[in-house]
């Protein structure tokens, strides 16, 4: 069964609630398990989300995206340098 992606807005709002019910006395797991996530996605959420307001998760996920399409785009031109230095060379 596939689970739902929360958006980075999703995940600081719910960060904030456990931080909430764990200021109120109790423990992170129970918290947890209201919100209906795990401990250990809590504990990946919270370093990688920990601190941010939501307009900096909303443009950190953002600049992850586009990072990712510019990775693909330099890889795609170094493959593509590569095969015509190949030709240029009579290397087929």
């Amino acid at each position: 069964m596939p689970t739902k992606r929360m958006s980075a807005e999703q995940i600081v709002v719910l960060l904030r609630q456990i931080e909430l019910q764990t200021g109120l006395g109790k423990t992170i797991q129970a918290a947890c398990r209201e919100a209906g996530i795990s401990d250990k996605s809590y504990y990946r959420y919270r370093k990688e989300y920990g601190g941010l307001d939501m307009d900096q998760a909303r443009r950190l996920k953002e600049l992850e995206k586009e990072n990712n399409r510019l990775k693909r785009l330099v890889a795609d031109l170094s493959l593509e340098k590569q095969i015509l230095k190949d030709v240029a060379a009579g290397n087929l």
